[in-house]
């Protein structure tokens, strides 16, 4: 982007810290005395977690596009687009092929984990790392722009991609039945 400048680590390594794993270490220790009380009453975490993940989109996107500073064209965001999904076609790819090699121990159910775990991104930890790592700058909107289409890259491709890797795992746990099924003893 044609500037420079410097970057106070104490700094940014304590606000992580803070936002990140001090809220992980809070939450598992708060867990432990609340987990049957949790069980029981059953919280709709599902749907407080969609709604936060939806707000922290839409204002990212809002942050993002209203600044007018962002000096992006249609033909930048379109190489943009195209290179995160070659990167996450790319990585996925890279994924299955080591996790099925002949020495591999992993079953097809640990290589569709491994596929759509492995290279999996989100916004709710990549959004405030940014926004700490780059706080001030006034580029950010035009930094996290990756970040926003390679969310909904996933999801598109990992939904795309579910049909054909649910038939490969099927097709290969039902092989994998048969080679390890013992031989009934031929009566003659």
């Amino acid at each position: 982007l044609g500037s420079s400048s410097s970057v106070p680590f104490t700094s940014i390594f304590s606000q992580l810290f803070m936002t990140v794993v001090v809220p992980l270490i809070i939450g598992q220790i708060v867990r432990r005395y609340i987990k049957d009380w949790l069980e029981r009453k059953k919280p709709p975490f599902g749907a407080i977690s969609s709604c936060v993940l939806l707000m922290i989109i839409y204002t990212t996107f809002c942050d993002t596009f209203a600044n007018p500073n962002i000096d992006l064209d249609k033909f930048s965001l379109i190489i943009v687009v195209f290179i995160i999904f070659s990167v996450q076609m790319s990585f996925m790819f890279l994924t299955f092929l080591f996790s099925t090699r002949h020495n591999s121990t992993f079953t097809p159910a640990d290589t569709v984990a491994i596929v759509f775990c492995s290279t999996h991104k989100s916004l709710t930890l990549g959004i405030p790392m940014l926004k700490i790592v780059f706080a001030g700058y006034e580029h950010l909107s035009l930094i996290s722009v990756p970040l926003l289409i390679y969310h909904p890259a996933q999801i598109l491709l990992g939904s795309l991609l579910v049909p054909t890797i649910k038939s490969w795992m099927v097709s290969r746990q039902k092989a994998l039945k048969l080679t390890r099924q013992p031989k009934a003893p031929v009566k003659v």
